[in-house]
């Protein structure tokens, strides 16, 4: 199982949501992504995709710096 973060600050919508979604098409099923965004609209727009496309949203978060982080659990990616 691998972990990979996709750093996807100072990208505005839909940026982010492509950023995760080229880096999960690389991906196994398993395999565990963390996206660090600045975008508020990715804290929407991720999960909506990940429920969509089969893949499973682990935690959200807020850090000091302003940073959102969406941890997502890869499912099939066939």
């Amino acid at each position: 199982m691998a972990h990979i973060e996709v750093d996807a600050r100072r990208l505005l919508c839909p940026m982010p949501v492509i950023r995760v979604q080229d880096t999960i098409a690389d991906c196994q099923a398993g395999d565990e992504v963390s996206a660090i965004c600045t975008d508020p609209g990715a804290l929407n727009d991720i999960p909506a995709w990940c429920r969509i496309n089969g893949h499973e949203v682990l935690a959200t978060r807020h850090t000091d710096d302003d940073e959102i982080i969406i941890d997502i659990r890869v499912g099939n990616t066939d």
